[in-house]
């Protein structure tokens, strides 16, 4: 077998790519050339120039600054979501696929009743009665995406109860707690990381989406959702204002897609090269 195969170049293709985007969001503050509050109402929607290469918005505030920090807002929100929904389904869905009975039972109605809503209306439920900000945004989201997660922790665990080195470390006393933690997770963990990394695209949409519909980031937080929200007033006027949010939400989620697409060709135990 090649050690350079077409699957590896592809995902270090795609991570240098993602590498690049979370070095824009963590080198923000020195990347962009105007501080994204500051607002100068006498520059006020400035089409695209050398000055403001991405142009100005209402309050005359420099949106490519303002799409750098929004980057790094999105990251952040949309790390903390993935990292809230992967850690708490698996854990569920192992607990109630390792423990069976009622355990399960329970759990698993709770899973199936928090599916019988569609998952973004439900967000923005919850989004509505917390309160719009970036907080209850992640919480909403979070509170509706994690059930995909421990229906699948679960389905691997029960596949995994059944394999011959469960049984026997089960034979030789092996406590459920060490079991569960030297011997199912790490067996399910390359699909929960695949997973995860294929989420992470569609958690900026949906992030994005709540705040467009004012349930997320609250002005005068740079947030690319909100930017869209705020530009789509003078779209006819000024459309960079939702022109560059929106190429910036197009671009970074076909990266994180690509990239989780290629790392699951590499990490898939069921792939044959």
């Amino acid at each position: 077998m090649a050690f350079w195969t077409k699957d590896k170049f592809l995902f270090g293709l795609y991570t240098f790519f993602v590498l690049v985007v979370v070095g824009f969001a963590l080198f923000a503050p020195w990347l962009a050339p105007y501080d994204p509050y500051d607002a100068v109402m006498r520059q006020s929607l400035q089409a695209p120039s050398a000055e403001h290469i991405f142009g100005t918005d209402k309050l005359g505030r420099d949106c490519f600054s303002r799409i750098l920090y929004g980057m790094r807002t999105s990251l952040i929100m949309t790390m903390m979501v993935v990292s809230i929904i992967t850690v708490g389904g698996t854990f569920i869905g192992v607990v109630a696929g390792y423990s069976g009975g009622k355990v399960d039972t329970v759990l698993m109605r709770i899973v199936d009743m928090m599916l019988a809503f569609p998952g973004i209306v439900l967000a923005i439920a919850i989004a509505g009665m917390l309160g719009g900000n970036i907080v209850n945004a992640i919480l909403a989201l979070a509170a509706v995406n994690w059930t995909k997660y421990a229906r699948l922790g679960r389905s691997l665990t029960l596949k995994l109860r059944e394999r011959d080195f469960i049984a026997a470390a089960v034979t030789n006393g092996t406590r459920p707690l060490h079991l569960l933690w030297r011997h199912i997770l790490p067996n399910i963990l390359p699909i929960i990381v695949i997973t995860a990394a294929m989420d992470i695209g569609v958690m900026i949409m949906e992030l994005a989406g709540l705040s467009f519909l004012g349930f997320g980031a609250q002005p005068p937080t740079p947030e690319w959702g909100l930017m869209l929200n705020e530009g789509r007033q003078h779209i006819q006027t000024a459309p960079w204002l939702m022109l560059y949010p929106g190429a910036a939400i197009l671009i970074v989620v076909a990266i994180f897609n690509l990239w989780g697409d290629s790392l699951r060709d590499i990490m898939d135990p069921q792939r044959t090269n």
